[in-house]
């Protein structure tokens, strides 16, 4: 049996770069996928590369700043699979990396709106749907640089320092419902926004650190989608070489 078999996931910002890959790899391993992203063409290509496949997946329109759209996104998954299982929240943007003094105020509040505010209306909506399975997966795709910031990183950083916070916060609200939440940090990944991501503008400051593709993503993803209902919960797990 495939070791997501049966499971509903829902993977925000699945059109390209790692929530594709993400994406991708929970239907090979037997979920039924809700790709969610701004962009049409990227989800449907998403999931129709799924379909394909033989797998299970619908396009989902979503931009996370918005709850009514979230809650939508929820709630046509739960109509169309029956449950919800995992929550990758995944979709973040980097839209004004430059030193505080240089920087746009809109950009900064656009960049928290996105990574934090998002991720709470995700989480917020999927909770309800998620107890009801009995047990479930929160998955957040964090960033070193929200353990460790960077000059010229102000927003997207702070943005990432508060998601871990608000990860560690629902893996305690939630511990008794058997619903675990974890950070993944990817570190570096070759991606189409690699230009907008601050860590790749870092990089050369530690040595041994490595460029990934979003398919080396994959792996950490199904293990945290994979553990048992009393698996690790309020944990970071990083693929990056250097501490943080």
């Amino acid at each position: 049996m495939q070791p997501l078999s049966g499971k509903v996931a829902i993977v925000t910002g699945s059109g390209r770069g790692i929530g594709r890959a993400i994406a991708l790899a929970f239907a090979g391993a037997g979920a039924s996928i809700c790709c969610a992203a701004r962009t049409w063409e990227q989800i449907n290509a998403t999931a129709s590369t799924i379909v394909e496949s033989d797998g299970q997946a619908f396009a989902c329109l979503v931009d996370v700043t918005s709850e009514a759209n979230v809650q939508r996104m929820v709630r046509e998954t739960v109509e169309r699979f029956g449950g919800l299982d995992i929550l990758v929240i995944n979709a973040g943007v980097d839209l004004d990396p430059h030193p505080v003094e240089q920087s746009r105020t809109e950009l900064w509040k656009q960049t928290l709106e996105t990574n934090l505010t998002g991720a709470y209306y995700c989480a917020k909506a999927a909770i309800p749907y998620l107890r009801q399975r009995g047990a479930g997966k929160i998955i957040t795709i964090g960033s070193g640089l929200g353990h460790q910031g960077y000059p010229g990183s102000a927003a997207y950083a702070c943005s990432k320092a508060a998601l871990w916070m608000l990860t560690r916060i629902l893996a305690q609200e939630l511990i008794g419902d058997n619903i675990s939440v974890n950070e993944l940090i990817p570190g570096p990944v070759t991606t189409a926004s690699s230009s907008l991501d601050p860590q790749h503008s870092v990089i050369g400051k530690y040595p041994g650190e490595w460029k990934k593709l979003p398919e080396d993503v994959v792996p950490l993803a199904l293990f945290l989608a994979t553990q048992p209902d009393c698996g690790p919960t309020a944990q970071s797990f990083s693929l990056m070489r250097r501490e943080r």
